[in-house]
Protein backbone atom coordinates (compact mmCIF):
# COMPACT_ATOMS: atom_id res chain seq x y z
CA UNK A 1 0.00 0.00 0.00
CA UNK A 2 1.54 3.28 -1.11
CA UNK A 3 0.28 6.67 0.02
CA UNK A 4 -0.56 9.15 -2.72
CA UNK A 5 1.94 11.82 -3.75
CA UNK A 6 1.22 14.91 -1.61
CA UNK A 7 0.11 18.12 -3.17
CA UNK A 8 2.68 20.90 -3.21
CA UNK A 9 0.82 23.25 -0.79
CA UNK A 10 0.46 20.59 1.90
CA UNK A 11 3.75 18.81 1.22
CA UNK A 12 5.45 20.21 4.30
CA UNK A 13 2.76 18.66 6.53
CA UNK A 14 2.61 15.25 4.93
CA UNK A 15 3.55 12.13 6.89
CA UNK A 16 2.86 8.54 5.81
CA UNK A 17 0.27 6.77 7.93
CA UNK A 18 1.80 3.35 7.18
CA UNK A 19 5.32 2.15 6.40
CA UNK A 20 6.22 -1.21 4.89
CA UNK A 21 8.90 -3.34 6.52
CA UNK A 22 11.14 -5.67 4.54
CA UNK A 23 12.05 -9.26 5.37
CA UNK A 24 14.89 -10.98 3.53
CA UNK A 25 15.19 -9.23 0.13
CA UNK A 26 14.41 -11.46 -2.83
CA UNK A 27 12.58 -14.13 -0.78
CA UNK A 28 8.89 -14.88 -0.90
CA UNK A 29 6.49 -15.81 1.90
CA UNK A 30 7.27 -19.54 1.70
CA UNK A 31 10.99 -18.91 1.99
CA UNK A 32 10.40 -16.55 4.91
CA UNK A 33 8.64 -19.30 6.87
CA UNK A 34 11.55 -21.63 6.27
CA UNK A 35 14.19 -19.09 7.20
CA UNK A 36 12.22 -18.17 10.33
CA UNK A 37 13.49 -21.41 11.93
CA UNK A 38 17.06 -20.19 12.62
CA UNK A 39 15.69 -16.79 13.66
CA UNK A 40 13.32 -18.47 16.15
CA UNK A 41 16.25 -20.50 17.45
CA UNK A 42 18.37 -17.36 17.93
CA UNK A 43 15.52 -15.55 19.68
CA UNK A 44 14.86 -18.57 21.93
CA UNK A 45 18.54 -18.88 22.88
CA UNK A 46 18.74 -15.13 23.56
CA UNK A 47 15.63 -15.07 25.75
CA UNK A 48 16.43 -18.26 27.64
CA UNK A 49 20.15 -17.58 28.04
CA UNK A 50 19.81 -14.03 29.32
CA UNK A 51 16.97 -14.96 31.67
CA UNK A 52 19.14 -17.75 33.10
CA UNK A 53 22.04 -15.32 33.57
CA UNK A 54 19.78 -12.88 35.45
CA UNK A 55 18.24 -15.66 37.55
CA UNK A 56 21.60 -17.19 38.45
CA UNK A 57 23.16 -13.87 39.44
CA UNK A 58 20.11 -12.84 41.44
CA UNK A 59 19.93 -16.18 43.28
CA UNK A 60 23.63 -16.80 43.96
CA UNK A 61 25.00 -14.52 46.69
CA UNK A 62 28.60 -15.29 45.74
CA UNK A 63 27.95 -13.58 42.39
CA UNK A 64 26.81 -10.31 43.98
CA UNK A 65 29.97 -8.56 42.86
CA UNK A 66 30.58 -5.57 40.53
CA UNK A 67 31.55 -7.74 37.54
CA UNK A 68 28.30 -9.69 37.70
CA UNK A 69 26.18 -6.61 38.33
CA UNK A 70 27.47 -5.24 35.02
CA UNK A 71 26.86 -8.63 33.41
CA UNK A 72 23.25 -8.40 34.62
CA UNK A 73 22.97 -5.00 32.91
CA UNK A 74 24.32 -6.51 29.69
CA UNK A 75 21.76 -9.32 29.90
CA UNK A 76 18.96 -6.76 30.40
CA UNK A 77 20.13 -4.80 27.34
CA UNK A 78 20.24 -8.00 25.28
CA UNK A 79 16.69 -8.83 26.33
CA UNK A 80 15.67 -5.29 25.37
CA UNK A 81 17.13 -5.67 21.87
CA UNK A 82 15.35 -9.00 21.43
CA UNK A 83 11.98 -7.65 22.57
CA UNK A 84 12.34 -4.58 20.32
CA UNK A 85 12.90 -6.55 17.11
CA UNK A 86 11.13 -9.87 17.72
CA UNK A 87 7.46 -8.82 17.08
CA UNK A 88 8.00 -7.23 13.67
CA UNK A 89 10.64 -9.70 12.45
CA UNK A 90 8.62 -12.83 13.22
CA UNK A 91 5.43 -11.05 12.14
CA UNK A 92 6.92 -10.70 8.64
CA UNK A 93 8.33 -14.25 8.52
CA UNK A 94 5.19 -15.97 9.80
CA UNK A 95 2.26 -13.79 8.72
CA UNK A 96 3.75 -11.47 6.07
CA UNK A 97 2.64 -8.57 8.30
CA UNK A 98 4.76 -5.84 6.72
CA UNK A 99 2.68 -2.77 7.55
CA UNK A 100 3.55 -0.68 10.59
CA UNK A 101 2.13 2.67 11.66
CA UNK A 102 4.40 5.69 11.36
CA UNK A 103 4.17 6.49 15.10
CA UNK A 104 4.74 2.84 16.01
CA UNK A 105 7.79 2.80 13.73
CA UNK A 106 9.25 5.89 15.42
CA UNK A 107 8.66 4.32 18.83
CA UNK A 108 10.39 1.08 17.85
CA UNK A 109 13.27 3.03 16.29
CA UNK A 110 13.75 5.11 19.45
CA UNK A 111 13.91 2.09 21.76
CA UNK A 112 16.20 0.12 19.44
CA UNK A 113 18.71 2.99 19.34
CA UNK A 114 18.40 3.67 23.09
CA UNK A 115 19.03 0.03 24.01
CA UNK A 116 21.92 -0.18 21.52
CA UNK A 117 23.53 2.89 23.07
CA UNK A 118 22.97 1.44 26.54
CA UNK A 119 24.68 -1.80 25.50
CA UNK A 120 27.65 0.20 24.24
CA UNK A 121 27.79 2.02 27.60
CA UNK A 122 27.56 -1.23 29.57
CA UNK A 123 30.46 -2.72 27.59
CA UNK A 124 32.50 0.39 28.45
CA UNK A 125 31.57 0.04 32.13
CA UNK A 126 32.61 -3.61 32.03
CA UNK A 127 35.99 -2.62 30.55
CA UNK A 128 36.46 -0.13 33.41
CA UNK A 129 35.47 -2.89 35.85
CA UNK A 130 38.19 -5.20 34.47
CA UNK A 131 40.75 -2.39 34.61
CA UNK A 132 40.00 -1.67 38.28
CA UNK A 133 39.97 -5.38 39.16
CA UNK A 134 43.41 -5.93 37.61
CA UNK A 135 45.15 -2.67 38.45
CA UNK A 136 43.59 -2.06 41.91
CA UNK A 137 42.62 -5.54 43.17
CA UNK A 138 42.78 -4.61 46.87
CA UNK A 139 40.50 -1.60 46.42
CA UNK A 140 38.25 -3.18 43.77
CA UNK A 141 35.11 -3.54 45.90
CA UNK A 142 35.77 -0.26 47.69
CA UNK A 143 35.83 1.62 44.37
CA UNK A 144 32.91 -0.15 42.68
CA UNK A 145 30.38 -0.16 45.50
CA UNK A 146 26.67 -0.80 44.93
CA UNK A 147 25.75 2.93 45.07
CA UNK A 148 28.53 3.69 42.57
CA UNK A 149 27.30 0.99 40.19
CA UNK A 150 23.73 2.29 40.53
CA UNK A 151 24.89 5.82 39.68
CA UNK A 152 26.78 4.51 36.65
CA UNK A 153 23.65 2.71 35.46
CA UNK A 154 21.45 5.80 35.90
CA UNK A 155 24.00 7.98 34.10
CA UNK A 156 24.04 5.57 31.14
CA UNK A 157 20.23 5.54 30.99
CA UNK A 158 19.94 9.34 31.11
CA UNK A 159 22.64 9.78 28.46
CA UNK A 160 20.94 7.41 26.02
CA UNK A 161 17.38 8.66 26.61
CA UNK A 162 18.25 12.36 26.34
CA UNK A 163 20.71 12.09 23.44
CA UNK A 164 18.25 10.21 21.22
CA UNK A 165 15.08 12.09 22.23
CA UNK A 166 15.28 14.68 19.38
CA UNK A 167 15.48 12.03 16.62
CA UNK A 168 11.73 11.21 16.40
CA UNK A 169 10.94 14.94 16.21
CA UNK A 170 13.58 15.49 13.51
CA UNK A 171 11.95 12.73 11.46
CA UNK A 172 8.46 14.15 11.97
CA UNK A 173 9.42 17.49 10.45
CA UNK A 174 10.42 15.87 7.12
CA UNK A 175 8.20 15.62 4.06
CA UNK A 176 7.68 12.06 2.76
CA UNK A 177 6.70 11.04 -0.74
CA UNK A 178 5.23 7.93 -2.33
CA UNK A 179 8.01 5.50 -1.37
CA UNK A 180 7.21 4.01 2.04
CA UNK A 181 9.23 0.76 1.91
CA UNK A 182 11.99 0.29 4.49
CA UNK A 183 15.09 -1.90 4.11
CA UNK A 184 14.75 -3.98 7.28
CA UNK A 185 12.16 -5.84 9.33
CA UNK A 186 12.48 -3.14 12.01
CA UNK A 187 12.76 0.63 12.00
CA UNK A 188 16.13 2.42 12.06
CA UNK A 189 16.82 6.15 11.86
CA UNK A 190 18.90 6.15 8.62
CA UNK A 191 16.31 3.95 6.93
CA UNK A 192 13.33 6.20 7.75
CA UNK A 193 15.30 9.36 6.94
CA UNK A 194 15.96 8.18 3.37
CA UNK A 195 12.20 7.97 2.68
CA UNK A 196 12.00 11.77 2.62
CA UNK A 197 11.34 13.47 -0.70
CA UNK A 198 14.43 14.19 -2.79
CA UNK A 199 14.00 17.95 -2.58
CA UNK A 200 13.83 17.87 1.25
CA UNK A 201 16.94 18.89 3.16
CA UNK A 202 17.90 16.07 5.56
CA UNK A 203 21.32 17.48 6.44
CA UNK A 204 20.22 18.22 10.03
CA UNK A 205 19.22 14.56 10.51
CA UNK A 206 22.46 13.34 8.95
CA UNK A 207 24.61 15.68 11.03
CA UNK A 208 22.81 14.93 14.29
CA UNK A 209 22.98 11.18 13.68
CA UNK A 210 26.71 11.45 12.95
CA UNK A 211 27.31 13.49 16.11
CA UNK A 212 25.39 10.98 18.22
CA UNK A 213 27.20 7.92 16.86
CA UNK A 214 30.63 9.53 17.25
CA UNK A 215 29.97 10.96 20.71
CA UNK A 216 28.53 7.72 22.11
CA UNK A 217 29.60 4.50 20.42
CA UNK A 218 32.70 6.15 18.95
CA UNK A 219 33.96 7.46 22.29
CA UNK A 220 32.91 4.24 24.06
CA UNK A 221 34.93 2.09 21.66
CA UNK A 222 38.00 4.33 22.00
CA UNK A 223 37.78 4.23 25.81
CA UNK A 224 37.44 0.44 25.72
CA UNK A 225 40.62 0.23 23.62
CA UNK A 226 42.35 2.59 26.07
CA UNK A 227 41.19 0.46 29.01
CA UNK A 228 42.73 -2.66 27.48
CA UNK A 229 45.93 -0.81 26.70
CA UNK A 230 46.18 0.11 30.39
CA UNK A 231 45.22 -3.43 31.40
CA UNK A 232 47.96 -4.95 29.23
CA UNK A 233 50.51 -2.47 30.57
CA UNK A 234 49.50 -3.32 34.14
CA UNK A 235 49.59 -7.07 33.49
CA UNK A 236 53.06 -6.88 31.95
CA UNK A 237 54.30 -5.23 35.14
CA UNK A 238 52.89 -8.09 37.24
CA UNK A 239 55.80 -10.35 36.37
CA UNK A 240 55.61 -14.05 35.36
CA UNK A 241 53.97 -14.98 32.11
CA UNK A 242 51.59 -17.38 33.83
CA UNK A 243 50.15 -14.61 35.98
CA UNK A 244 49.78 -12.39 32.91
CA UNK A 245 47.78 -15.02 31.05
CA UNK A 246 45.64 -15.74 34.11
CA UNK A 247 44.81 -12.05 34.52
CA UNK A 248 44.00 -11.59 30.82
CA UNK A 249 41.84 -14.72 30.83
CA UNK A 250 39.26 -12.85 32.91
CA UNK A 251 38.87 -10.38 30.01
CA UNK A 252 38.30 -12.89 27.19
CA UNK A 253 34.51 -12.99 27.55
CA UNK A 254 34.28 -9.21 27.53
CA UNK A 255 36.56 -8.89 24.48
CA UNK A 256 34.33 -11.34 22.57
CA UNK A 257 31.20 -9.39 23.57
CA UNK A 258 32.80 -6.13 22.43
CA UNK A 259 33.81 -7.55 19.05
CA UNK A 260 30.46 -9.16 18.21
CA UNK A 261 28.65 -5.91 19.07
CA UNK A 262 30.85 -3.14 17.67
CA UNK A 263 31.99 -4.77 14.40
CA UNK A 264 28.44 -5.26 12.98
CA UNK A 265 27.38 -1.84 14.31
CA UNK A 266 30.28 -0.07 12.56
CA UNK A 267 29.62 -2.08 9.40
CA UNK A 268 25.93 -1.16 9.37
CA UNK A 269 26.70 2.52 10.00
CA UNK A 270 29.15 2.57 7.07
CA UNK A 271 26.66 0.80 4.79
CA UNK A 272 23.87 3.28 5.61
CA UNK A 273 26.19 6.26 5.19
CA UNK A 274 28.20 5.28 2.09
CA UNK A 275 26.74 2.04 0.73
CA UNK A 276 24.15 3.24 -1.76
CA UNK A 277 25.17 0.52 -4.20
CA UNK A 278 25.39 -2.29 -1.63
CA UNK A 279 23.22 -5.35 -2.24
CA UNK A 280 20.02 -5.07 -0.11
CA UNK A 281 20.58 -8.64 1.07
CA UNK A 282 23.97 -7.68 2.54
CA UNK A 283 22.44 -4.65 4.25
CA UNK A 284 19.65 -6.76 5.76
CA UNK A 285 21.97 -9.53 6.99
CA UNK A 286 24.39 -7.07 8.63
CA UNK A 287 21.44 -5.50 10.49
CA UNK A 288 20.28 -8.93 11.70
CA UNK A 289 23.80 -9.79 12.85
CA UNK A 290 24.01 -6.48 14.71
CA UNK A 291 20.70 -6.74 16.58
CA UNK A 292 20.03 -10.49 16.96
CA UNK A 293 23.36 -12.35 17.14
CA UNK A 294 24.98 -10.56 20.16
CA UNK A 295 21.99 -11.21 22.49
CA UNK A 296 22.15 -14.92 21.59
CA UNK A 297 25.93 -15.31 21.86
CA UNK A 298 26.66 -13.23 24.98
CA UNK A 299 25.09 -15.63 27.53
CA UNK A 300 26.80 -18.58 25.82
CA UNK A 301 30.18 -16.85 25.90
CA UNK A 302 29.90 -15.91 29.56
CA UNK A 303 28.58 -19.35 30.52
CA UNK A 304 31.55 -21.03 28.84
CA UNK A 305 34.30 -18.66 29.97
CA UNK A 306 33.10 -17.79 33.49
CA UNK A 307 33.84 -20.57 35.96
CA UNK A 308 31.57 -18.99 38.59
CA UNK A 309 28.60 -18.84 36.20
CA UNK A 310 29.15 -22.47 35.13
CA UNK A 311 29.43 -23.58 38.73
CA UNK A 312 26.24 -21.74 39.69
CA UNK A 313 24.32 -23.25 36.74
CA UNK A 314 25.47 -26.79 37.58
CA UNK A 315 24.63 -26.23 41.23
CA UNK A 316 21.12 -25.12 40.28
CA UNK A 317 20.63 -28.13 37.97
CA UNK A 318 21.88 -30.56 40.61
CA UNK A 319 19.65 -28.93 43.22
CA UNK A 320 16.65 -29.36 40.92
CA UNK A 321 17.52 -33.02 40.34
CA UNK A 322 17.99 -33.61 44.06
CA UNK A 323 14.65 -31.99 44.81
CA UNK A 324 12.95 -34.29 42.32
CA UNK A 325 14.71 -37.28 43.85
CA UNK A 326 13.68 -36.18 47.36
CA UNK A 327 10.05 -35.87 46.29
CA UNK A 328 10.05 -39.44 44.95
CA UNK A 329 11.83 -40.80 48.04
CA UNK A 330 9.47 -39.08 50.42
CA UNK A 331 6.35 -40.32 48.64
CA UNK A 332 7.64 -43.91 48.62
CA UNK A 333 8.68 -43.85 52.28
CA UNK A 334 5.35 -42.36 53.38
CA UNK A 335 3.60 -45.19 51.60
CA UNK A 336 5.76 -47.79 53.35
CA UNK A 337 5.17 -46.22 56.74
CA UNK A 338 1.43 -45.98 56.37
CA UNK A 339 1.00 -49.58 55.24
CA UNK A 340 3.50 -51.28 57.55
CA UNK A 341 2.70 -49.22 60.69
CA UNK A 342 6.41 -49.22 61.42
CA UNK A 343 7.32 -47.51 64.73
CA UNK A 344 10.78 -46.46 63.53
CA UNK A 345 11.22 -42.66 63.60
CA UNK A 346 10.87 -41.00 60.23
CA UNK A 347 14.30 -39.40 60.68
CA UNK A 348 15.77 -42.84 60.04
CA UNK A 349 13.48 -43.82 57.18
CA UNK A 350 14.00 -40.64 55.12
CA UNK A 351 17.58 -39.63 54.29
CA UNK A 352 16.40 -36.20 53.06
CA UNK A 353 16.09 -32.75 54.56
CA UNK A 354 12.52 -32.17 55.80
CA UNK A 355 11.03 -29.48 58.06
CA UNK A 356 11.72 -30.00 61.77
CA UNK A 357 8.03 -30.42 62.67
CA UNK A 358 7.77 -33.33 60.21
CA UNK A 359 11.01 -34.99 61.30
CA UNK A 360 9.89 -35.00 64.95
CA UNK A 361 6.64 -36.80 64.22
CA UNK A 362 6.19 -40.54 64.80
CA UNK A 363 3.96 -42.75 62.71
CA UNK A 364 0.70 -43.83 64.32
CA UNK A 365 0.83 -47.10 66.24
Amino acid sequence: MEPPQPDAPNASFYQPSVLLLMGIPGMGRSHHRLISIPFCLLYFVALLGNCIILFIIGRTTSLHEPMYYFLSMLALMDLGLVLCTLPTTLGIFWFDARAIGFDACLTQMYFIHVVSMLESSVLLAMAFDRFVAISRPLRYKAILTKPTILKIGLAMLVRAAVALLPIPFLLRRLTYCSNNSLSHSFCLHPDIMKLACKDVDISVNVLYGLIIILSTAGIDSLLIVLSYFLIIRTVIKVGPKGKCLKALNTCVSHICAVLIFFIPMIGLSIIHRFGNGVDPLVKAMVAYVYLIVPPALNPIIYSIKSKQIRKAIWKLLLWKMERRGEAVTVSVQFSRCETSHDAVPWTVLYPVELPAQILQRKPAQ
